[in-house]
C-alpha cells in the first residue's frame, strides 16, 4: 500500500468561515497560481523506524502509549501528528484501524497539557455509539492529565447536558443535531467555545453529509477564527473531493486510502464446523486466545433472541473472566464499560 502526503493549499472547510457547498464544481486546479497549486509526493523510506519520540511526542504521552501497548505510531499517525503540533489544520484519510484517533488525540492532549482550559476541543462526530467510543479513547489517552471530557448527544437530559457544558471542560465529543439543539435553546451557549482550539471533525464524509449543513453552519459561527480543523476520514468520498477543489486555505492532507479495505494487519480467519459442535469449537478458541495473552473479544450473533446463549456458556465454561451480553436496545454506555477500551 502506498502512503501519499499531500500539502492542500485548498480546503474549504479549513477557512474559518463556514460557507455552504456550491451546487457547481469549478476546477480550481487550472485557476489557482502555480505555489497555491497541490503538491503531492511520497516518502515513507524511514517510516518504520520512526518512534513517538521522533514524532514530537512529550515523555509523558510516550509513556501512556506504552501503557497502552501502543509500541510505535503508525502511518497516520506518523505523519499527521507532527503537523498537528505545528499547528497545521489537517485532513487525514485512512482505514479503519489504522490509529486515526490517537493521530488527532494524541496533539490534542499534548497541548492541552500545556495550557489547560475548557472547552480545548470540539470533537464532532456523526453518532452515538462513536462519540462514546472516542470518549474512552480520550479519556485512556489523557489518563496522566485529570482530563474532563463529556459527551454531548441526542437522547439525553438537555439541561444536564447544558449546565456541564457551562462546567467548561476539556474536551467535548458531540453529534452535529445536539450541539446546535443547545447552542438554539441557550444564548450564552455560543460563549464555551468561543476560545476552543481545535475543531475535529471524525468520519468527516458523514458528518459532512448534507444532512448536517445547516448543524455545522451553526456551530462554526461560534468557534474562534484562530481554531486548528483537523478533518480524519476512513474514505474519501464526492463531497471531500468537491471541497479539495474548491478551497482556498493551505492544510496538510495525508491519504492512505485504497478502497474499503481493512488494515493488513487485522487477522481473519474462519472455520467451518458442525452446528452441534460450535459451541466447543468457540470455547477452544477462547482458551486459546487466552493462552496467547489476548485479553478481550467481541462475539456476535444474529438475533437479540440469541444473544444471552453465549454468554451463559462461556460462565459455565469459565473461559473468560467475565462476559456481558448486549442487545441492540441497550444504552452504549454498557457496551462501552463492557469492553473496557
Amino acid at each position: 500500500m502506498e502512503d501519499n502526503m499531500l500539502i492542500d493549499e485548498s480546503f474549504p472547510l479549513f477557512s474559518k468561515s463556514f460557507v455552504s457547498k456550491p451546487t457547481k464544481i469549478i476546477d480550481t486546479v487550472s485557476e489557482t497560481p502555480q505555489s497555491q497549486k497541490l503538491v503531492k509526493f511520497s516518502d515513507d523510506s524511514d517510516a518504520s523506524s520512526r518512534s513517538f519520540s521522533d514524532i514530537g511526542l512529550a515523555e509523558w504521552a510516550i509513556n501512556t502509549c506504552k501503557e497502552l501497548g501502543m509500541k510505535k505510531p503508525t502511518p497516520v499517525q506518523q505523519h499527521c501528528i507532527p503537523h498537528i503540533l505545528a499547528g497545521e489544520d489537517v485532513l487525514g484519510l485512512a482505514q479503519t484501524g489504522s490509529g486515526k484517533t490517537a493521530a488527532f488525540a494524541l496533539p490534542i492532549l499534548q497541548k492541552l497539557a500545556k495550557d489547560p482550559y475548557g472547552v480545548f476541543a470540539l470533537v464532532v462526530t456523526p453518532t452515538r455509539e462513536l462519540a462514546y467510543q472516542l470518549s474512552e479513547q480520550f479519556r485512556a489517552l489523557g489518563s496522566g492529565l485529570h482530563l474532563r471530557c463529556t459527551v454531548i448527544v441526542g437522547g439525553m437530559d438537555m439541561i444536564t447536558q447544558a449546565q456541564t457544558l457551562m462546567q467548561r471542560p476539556h474536551i467535548v465529543i458531540a453529534t452535529p443535531g445536539r450541539v446546535k439543539a443547545l447552542l438554539d435553546g441557550n444564548p450564552d451557549m455560543a460563549a464555551v467555545f468561543s476560545n476552543a482550539k481545535f475543531l475535529v471533525l471524525d468520519e468527516a464524509d458523514r458528518v459532512l453529509d448534507v444532512g448536517f449543513e445547516e448543524e455545522l453552519r451553526v456551530i462554526f459561527q461560534c468557534l474562534p477564527k484562530t481554531r486548528q480543523t483537523l478533518l480524519f476520514s476512513a474514505t474519501m468520498t464526492s463531497d471531500l473531493q468537491t471541497l479539495l477543489e474548491l478551497s482556498a486555505n493551505k492544510a496538510y492532507f495525508y491519504e492512505a486510502y485504497q478502497g474499503s479495505k481493512t488494515v493488513e494487519s487485522l487477522k481473519q480467519q474462519y472455520i467451518f464446523v458442525p452446528r452441534n459442535v460450535k459451541d466447543v469449537y468457540l470455547l477452544h478458541i477462547l482458551s486459546r486466545m487466552e493462552n496467547m495473552g489476548i485479553r478481550s473479544a467481541i462475539i456476535f450473533v444474529s438475533t437479540c433472541r440469541s444473544s444471552p446463549h453465549p454468554s451463559s456458556l462461556l460462565a459455565i465454561g469459565q473461559a473468560t473472566k467475565s462476559a456481558v451480553f448486549l442487545q441492540t436496545r441497550f444504552v452504549e454506555t454498557q457496551f462501552f464499560d463492557a469492553i473496557a477500551l
